[in-house]
């Protein structure tokens, strides 16, 4: 029987024709129709540029890190004006990989041990928190402002004790918290600052990114966030020390920092003495921290690539969507916006609302009704943490009582702001709320 003769196709034939089918079939599904397909509060925006650089990544035939995550790595770096870039796989590894690298006794008398304090916030989401509970820390719980849903800044060194090594807060729905106040308490009481940036990709207090003045800060690349690689998340620090640490925690706690199908890139792989082990015992193996395994595969990572090369846009056009919406909404009765502290530029992950008291509706019916006429809404993540049912038997410590963040609990929700939202969507959230609340 005569075999078929198999025609050679190249790389760049195959690229062509992937590109060819993504324009084609991907592309279209950025555009929808309001209420036809829903108004969604969040979501990808993606072009053919991520689905070629993903084949492409495929057609190396290297699953895990490789060419596409080291200029992921080295581009969001030079982006976010870090040093170095960690990329693990997602903000809530981010989360845990950052606050682990305080752990390590690499830091000698800086090292957060267990029974230490972090100062944060119960209005948020939980895997800001989370580990600090997981390393055997108590996180303590400052009360936010409703008027800009971030943290009360005023009541933090109320609620310093000389337990406490650090503060760990995020950024709400990409409203900065006041940057400069908080490193300056770090500073005056020797605290570690973590930025949880996850929401807020983009945005600056008088010009400086959120971030730049953390020890580290981290940052999400889920579907929802400002871009995305399907998972994802970073870590970034300019301490060259904590970002061999992070390092370290990322890649199963190991001391060695070769990268994926690398060998003794220290000259010594076999001249080591550390721990009780032999002397010469082999670095790849030898282990400083516990650790885990949180890396990316490259698929991701050239989706991210893609996706970092458009930053800039996605960020313009959520402030264009805030804005708009913004001006479409004021003056509607029971309903309040959010303020930003003195020399903000938000980089909005969603449009908040409370609603007030004297509203037309209650917060739980609005949003009922908003979602019955086909537009998305979300609650402001947990509420307050210390009320969910995981934190029944966790150990914390509030600096008082917590009265706005129960009102956030109670009375806010947030809508969608994200580059796949025209003025048409725009339009019809304002029309449908004024319906509600006149």
């Amino acid at each position: 029987m005569e075999s078929r003769k198999v025609k050679k196709v190249s790389r760049n034939e195959i690229l062509d024709l992937v590109k060819a089918f993504a324009e084609e079939n991907i592309v279209p599904q950025n555009k929808r129709e309001p209420k036809e397909d829903r108004v969604l509060v969040s979501g990808k925006v993606l072009g053919s540029e991520e689905i070629v650089n993903m084949v492409d990544a495929a057609l190396d035939g290297w699953l895990t890190a490789g060419r596409f995550n080291r200029d992921f790595e080295s581009q969001l770096a030079e982006y976010w004006g870090k040093a170095r870039c960690i990329s693990v796989n997602s903000g809530s590894s981010a989360n845990l990989v950052a606050f682990s690298a305080l752990t390590s006794p690499k830091l000698r008398n800086r090292q957060v041990t267990q029974g230490d304090e972090v100062i944060s916030v119960a209005a948020g989401f939980p895997t800001t928190i989370n580990p600090i509970m997981q390393h055997g820390c108590v996180p303590v719980f400052v009360d936010v402002e409703s008027k800009t849903h971030n943290i009360n800044v005023d009541l933090i060194e109320q609620a310093i004790t000389e337990k406490t090594k650090a503060i760990m807060i995020a950024h709400a729905l990409g409203n900065p918290f006041d940057i400069h106040k908080i490193r300056e308490i770090c500073d005056r009481h020797s605290l570690w600052m973590i930025e949880d940036c996850c929401d807020a990709l983009g945005a600056t207090v008088d010009g400086i990114h959120v971030g730049t003045l953390a020890d580290i800060c981290t940052v999400s690349f889920y579907p929802a966030h400002h871009i995305t690689m399907g998972e994802g998340g970073a870590v970034l620090t300019d301490n060259r020390m904590l970002a061999k640490i992070c390092e370290s925690f990322r890649d199963w706690g190991r001391d060695c920092h070769c990268g994926p199908g690398e060998d003794n890139s220290c000259g010594k792989r076999f001249g080591w003495k550390l721990g009780l082990l032999p002397e010469g015992y082999d670095h790849k193996y030898t282990y400083s921290h516990m650790g885990f395994n949180l890396k990316i595969s490259d698929m991701q990572a050239a989706c991210g690539l893609a996706q970092l090369q458009k930053v800039d846009g996605f960020i313009e056009a959520r402030r264009r969507n805030y804005t708009y919406l913004r001006g479409k909404l004021d003056g509607l009765p029971g309903l309040r916006f959010v303020e930003s502290v003195t020399g903000a530029n938000p980089s909005w992950f969603g449009f908040p609302v409370i609603v007030e008291s004297d509203c037309r509706l209650g917060r739980d019916e609005l949003v009922v009704k908003l979602n019955e006429n086909g537009i998305d809404t979300r609650l402001f993540f947990g509420g307050n943490i210390t009320k969910q049912p995981y934190m029944m038997d966790k150990k914390f410590r509030t600096h008082g009582e917590l009265p706005e963040t129960d009102l956030l609990m109670n009375s806010a929700f947030w809508l969608g702001v994200y580059p796949g939202l025209e003025e048409k969507h725009l339009d019809y959230v304002s029309k449908v709320l004024e319906e509600l609340v006149m």
